[in-house]
């Protein structure tokens, strides 16, 4: 015997696909956000409210080229950071003064920017896969529909029409 309902709000143990009443469709997610605004304003329970999408497409969008050099330029901005922050743990303070030794902080950035960069550029160029570009992936669904229970199905869609549109 599986169990797959919460108590109280109709929530999901095992990820499921929400069963109920499609009470709009739309293209755009923002479309079907907005419409879910516009319900939840009208007192509808929100934690009964789903959106689902189907029609799943995967989308890459290319940001930019990959060089030795913009690898170096990251290796050096990382690296610095990593220096300030180690700079800062491990250089001391002389104790006639509180100041920092600026020399060793200075030491310490030039340092992990420059190990860094050698590090950056090692592992690009021995990495098989090396791509010449950069990217982002992300999952887009064709339509969105918004799902409530059968019993609220009427309670949502009057909700809708109460409520102004943003």
């Amino acid at each position: 015997m599986k169990k797959t309902e919460n108590s109280g709000a109709g929530r999901s143990i095992s990820p499921v696909i929400p069963q109920g009443v499609e009470v709009a469709e739309f293209e755009q997610y923002l479309d079907a956000v907005k419409f879910v605004d516009r319900i939840v304003s009208g007192s509808f329970p929100a934690a009964f409210i789903a959106i689902v999408g189907s029609d799943l497409k995967t989308v890459e969008r290319l940001r930019g080229r990959v060089s030795y050099a913009r690898v170096a330029l990251s290796g050096l901005v990382t690296g610095s950071w990593v220096g300030l922050i180690f700079g800062l743990l491990f250089s001391g303070t002389s104790e006639a003064t509180t100041t920092i030794n600026y020399s060793s902080l200075a030491s310490s950035v030039i340092l992990g920017a420059g190990l860094m960069m050698l590090i950056n550029v090692v592992r690009f160029s021995l990495n098989p896969n090396k791509r010449q570009f950069l990217s982002s992936s992300m999952v887009i669904a064709g339509k969105y529909v918004v799902v409530v229970p059968h019993d609220l199905a009427d309670q949502a869609r009057k909700a809708s029409e109460a409520s102004p549109v943003k």
